[in-house]
């Protein structure tokens, strides 16, 4: 990512399924890159594994076009854009 780009990342959690292991990408904030560097995170949720992924948000019509990462495990925000 560029520096001095004000774009927000997406901050998600990576839940796996106890019946099967399917994982599900589920969706608990947004980050923001400070001048330094540095990321500020605004959670909706807090993830009870403790582990969070952050990354630049993508459109959803990105997302269709191919067989991403976000298609492969099944992403819970899909609709929310």
């Amino acid at each position: 990512m560029e520096q001095g780009r004000k774009e927000p990342l997406v901050v998600y959690t990576i839940v796996e399924r106890e019946r099967d292991g399917k994982k599900f990408w589920v969706r608990i904030g947004a980050a923001f890159r400070n001048r330094d560097g540095s990321l500020n995170a605004f959670l909706d949720a807090v993830p009870v594994n403790g582990t969070m992924h952050i990354r630049e948000a993508r459109a959803f019509v990105e997302r269709e076009g191919s067989l991403s990462i976000d298609a492969e495990f099944g992403v819970a925000d899909a609709l929310a854009g």
